[in-house]
This record gives structure tokens, sequence and C-alpha cells, in this order.
């Protein structure tokens, strides 16, 4: 098969990220000795400059370790609804939907926290070496993607009107960053720079630095202005002016932590995923619910994969989220064998256009009002149809943004992590540090009793949703992908891409699984405001074969031809245990996504 790049290999090392500059910064940790965790920390730091559309520090991320020689755990780095972000609060601003933009939207900021604890307990490297990269390309520039340029010529108005501290940072002198000239962020680098300084006060122990620069930023300056920022009145998606939620107390009892991955074995391979407050169970169900037989690349093996999606997004739709006792996620019966034999037996020959969640162990579905007015019918902005990059709005409202990494070491470490949020159009930037607030909340549900339902303490139910799978108990294989809701339908197709189809030298077959056609559904709730949905549509890339395209038109898919090289994100890396091969691929759409290693 045809494929844009061959799937690296090496015994060295291998990083695969969004953005070429992450990725070699990645790979020079590794060539100066440091494990895949120092590498994935300067990675993920280095994202939060290059792609400030897509990440940034007050964002979220969920990352996914496995140790050589140790089980692998989820680290959660996504922050809870802040104590004041109850219903009646949001209800009584008038509001149905928490805003897509604004500090009403702000969760607790979690990445910096998680990506300090990563470094701390799995990382060898201290603090200031570790962000050496990201400082230098805050300090000195980097070159900006064109999509960062177009993104700030979208909100260019809201900047310059509303978001003013915004407009300092991403129109200087009225221009937006333009490829080709070095961009530079030094407010971002020097409140970097102080958190080393203030973390260095704590004496010469690289985990107590490490716990200092932590404590600095949930207690010190940065939590300061973070709140400050919080209670501005602000400009949001609602078209009104609020005020945030977000507290000193809500920062200073954040941290990150580690938790069991959920995991669903399919033939020889165990895949792990972040839990139900995520939506990553989605792709485990898809697995879960897929019949023996079908033949890759198939009108029936997209017809199937597009069916299963409706169903497992349904049942996110109904079951995710952060809560406990009554509430609490029935993810065992979710991807029981049992529960998916009656879920997969409502996939027939035509297209679905409902919105059907089951009823694991017995239990009666819950979904949202605005969820089932939209199902019915009822008008509400549909999500955009389209591809690997966010979709943007002149309000600063986002869909589909984030970042992705995988690293893996010569040692056998391996690491995934998805970072979001806090991206530049997300709130006005906070003037002392040089970023802005993130909008998590907006996957939160203003109906009470539900799973997702906004409650101080409880994190909103994610689309980030990094990978991880496993083959004899040992760690193989490290992707993910941004595209918010699209994420577990990208992935699902990839893995089954590298599972089902032939190696290459001997080896996994990423580049050709990431090169692949893809597509998605949109026949569900999309989880970024409005949330809207189109029932029956799917979007498809232009080159997948015609008497493919042909069959799904025929079975009552509303198809939508992305252009050829659209639909997916995908970064990849692998290990095979037995030879210790190390192998990498990464996305060309939207041209800047890199593999690199040896």
């Amino acid at each position: 098969m045809f494929t844009t790049r061959p799937t690296l290999q090496g015994t060295f090392g291998m990083a695969s990220t969004t953005h070429w500059l992450a990725s070699q910064s990645a790979l020079g940790v590794l060539e100066e000795g440091g494990n895949a965790f120092d590498a994935a920390v300067a990675a993920g730091f280095v994202l939060h400059v290059v792609e400030p559309h897509l990440n940034g520090p007050a964002g979220e991320v969920p990352i996914l370790l496995a140790p050589a020689g140790g089980r692998v755990r989820v680290l959660c780095g996504q922050g809870p609804a802040p104590a004041g972000a109850t219903v009646a609060h949001y209800r009584g601003l008038g509001l149905d939907l928490v805003p897509g933009t604004g500090p009403l939207a702000a969760a607790v900021p979690g990445a910096f926290d998680a990506w300090l604890l990563l470094l701390r307990d799995w990382g060898t490297w201290p603090l200031e070496r570790v962000l050496r990269y990201a400082i230098g390309y805050a300090e000195h520039g980097h070159p900006p993607v064109e999509r960062l340029t177009q993104t700030v010529e979208t909100v260019r108005e809201l900047f310059t009107r509303e978001w003013t501290s915004s407009a300092a940072v991403y129109l200087p002198g009225g221009r937006p960053p333009r490829p080709g000239r070095p961009f530079a962020n030094r407010t971002l680098a020097a409140t970097w720079r102080r958190v080393l300084a203030e973390a260095a006060a704590a004496g010469p122990g690289r985990e107590a630095r490490i716990d200092a620069a932590r404590r600095v930023w949930r207690e010190g300056f940065v939590a300061e202005a973070l709140v400050a920022a919080a209670g501005r009145p602000t400009r949001d998606s609602s078209g009104r002016t609020h005020t945030g939620t977000l507290g000193g107390e809500d920062l200073a009892r954040f941290r990150a932590h580690y938790e069991e991955p959920a995991t669903h074995d399919w033939r020889e391979w165990t895949v792990c995923k972040p839990a139900a407050w995520s939506q990553g169970p989605v792709l485990l169900q898809q697995l879960a619910l897929l019949p023996d037989g079908l033949e890759y690349g198939t009108a029936d093996y997209v017809h199937t994969l597009v069916e299963g999606t409706k169903l497992a997004m349904a049942d996110r739709e109904a079951w995710y989220g952060d809560a406990d006792g009554p509430e609490a996620v029935p993810l065992a019966d979710l991807l029981s064998a049992s529960y998916n034999a009656q879920r997969r037996a409502l996939v027939g020959a035509r297209a679905s256009r409902e919105l059907r969640p089951g009823s694991p162990g017995g239990r009666a579905p819950r979904l949202s009002a605005h969820a089932r007015a939209v199902a019915a019918g009822a008008p509400a902005p549909a999500p955009a149809a389209g591809a690997g990059e966010p979709t943007v709005a002149p309000d600063g409202f986002t869909r589909g943004d984030t970042c992705h990494l995988d690293v893996v070491d010569r040692w056998g470490n391996m690491v995934s992590a998805t970072p979001s949020g806090g991206w530049l159009q997300s709130n006005p930037v906070v003037p002392e540090l040089g970023f802005p607030l993130g909008t998590r909340l907006q996957m939160t549900w203003l109906d009470p009793g539900l799973p997702a339902t906004l409650t101080p303490g409880r994190r909103p139910r994610t689309t980030l949703t990094p990978s991880l799978a496993l083959r004899g108990g040992e760690p193989v294989l490290a992707f993910g992908t941004p595209g918010g809701d699209q994420q577990d339908q990208w992935q699902t197709h990839f893995f089954l891409a590298v599972a089902l189809r032939a190696p290459v030298r001997g080896g996994l077959d990423l580049q050709g699984a990431i090169d692949a056609p893809n597509w998605h559904s949109e026949s569900f709730p999309g989880s970024f405001h409005p949330r809207g949905m189109r029932p029956g549509h799917l979007v498809v890339e232009e080159r997948m074969p015609p008497e493919v395209l042909a069959a799904l038109r025929a079975r009552g898919h509303d198809l939508a031809l992305g252009p050829a090289w659209s639909e997916g994100r995908l970064c990849a890396v692998a290990r095979d245990p037995d030879t210790g091969l190390l192998s990498a691929g990464a996305n060309p759409r939207g041209m800047q996504g890199y593999a690199v290693g040896r």
C-alpha cells in the first residue's frame, strides 16, 4: 500500500507528536540520556508554545504510562468543576448549556500538575532542564503553522474589541503570527522562569524542586493570577458577559493522581484507556461490538463500524461521567460480552438515525433534555463537517481541538498523552502569565441527576483519550489523535488497521494504518457547545474506494465527502518485546505532525 512516509524503525528511541518541534525536542531528551517520561514532559510543554490554538498550560491532559517491567497506569490531569460551579448558579444566569468560551466554562486547570507529577515520579531530569526547550521557543520564537495564523484571524475582532490581553500576545502591531517569521510569547517564558526561580528556593533536590513548582502553580503567583482572571467580567459564546467560578481553594486542593485503566481484551490484544470520566471506553465498546469475519476495508466493514460507533456513543451520552453512588458508570456491564451481544443485534443493513442508549444491568438510560431534543430533530447547530484541525468561530467557540504525543525509549518505557484545553481562543490571555484559562466544563450538563451533570468536585466528561495496547501482557503500542468526538472513532479505525493488516519489515504497519482513508459519524450529540448532532451523517475522505462509497449510500448513510487527507491526526509508537525493535509513525494531514527516532 502507498504510504506518505515510511514506518520508522530503530532500537534507541521513538517519538511521535502533532508538531515536529515537539517530536524533535522529545528525541533530543532521549539523545541526552533522558527516558521516555522526561521526553514526554519536554514535548508537552513545547506543544503549549507551538500549538497554542490546540492546548495551553491551564488546560488538561490524560496520560497513559507503561514503565518498563511495570503495570499500565492512567495519570489524570483533568481538573474538576470548581466549588461554585453548581447547576443552580448557571441556571440562575439564564443558561441552558455551559458556554463554549469564557470563565464560566473553566474547570480547575490540570495539565501543569500532571506533567510535573509524571516528571517527579517517573522521569530522571530536573524541571529546569526539561523546560529549557519550551522556554527557548517561547522566548526566542518558533515558526508558526498556518492554522495558528488562521485561528487568530478568525477571532481578531473578539480580541481587538473585547479580549485585549489576547490581542497583546497574538496580534502584536495588529498582525497575527505569520509563517516564516518567528513568533514569541515572552510573557509565557517569563512565567516559567519565575516558577523555576521560586521553586529553586526549596533546595537542590530534584523532587523537592518539582513539588515546589507545583505549589507555586496552585498557591503562589500563578494561582493568584488565574483566580483574578476568572473574576473578570468576560463576554463569552452566550453573547453575554459573565464572571467565572474558579477560586483559590479550588486550585489549592487539586492534585493530579493515578488510576487503573479501563481495559478490554480483543483477540490477542489488551487495549487500555482512561475510564468513563473520559470517552475512552467508547473505543473498547466498539471492539466489543465487532462481529467475527469482517473483511478489512469493505463496505460491510465500514458500515458495521459506523453503526457500532453510534451505539457506543449513545451509551456514552447516557452513562459516562465522573460519578459514584446511584449515578456511577456501570462500566463492567457496558463492556460485557452479553450486553454487547444484545447491542450488536441492533446493527441492521440500513444506517440508523436514532440515538439508542442501552440498559446495562437492566438500568434505564438517562439522557439530558438537550440530547433528547436534538435526537428528536430539534434545531441546534450541528457539529462542523470536517476534520483533524479544529473548527473555530469568531466568538472563539471551538470544536475538535487537541494535541497528542507518544514516546518509547530503549529501556521499554512507553507513554501516550493527549494534552488539550486552555487554547488561545477559549478565554482572554491572563496578562501576567501569557496563557488563558480553559473551557472543559462545556462538556457537562445542567440537568440534575446525570453522570455528567455539572457538579462541584467532579471532572467533566472529557473527549481526551490516549491509548495503550498490550500483547501477551507486554506493552506494544501507544497511539492517539486530536479531534474531539472523533478521537475514539479514528483511533478504533487505526488500531484495527494495525491489527488486521500485514506487517511491514517484520513489524506493525503504523504509517500505513495512519494513512489509510478515514471517516467519522456525527449521529450523536456533540461534546462541544452548542452540542448539536446530524443523524445519519457520515464524513468520509474522498479517496475512499468508489464502490465502498456507493454501497454506503445505498445503505442509507448521508455521506459528506471531505478532502482526500482530512480525517484524523494520529500519532503512534510501538515496541516489539521479543526483539526490542522500536517503530513510529505520524499523520501527514495538516502538514505538521512528525515521528522521529533511531
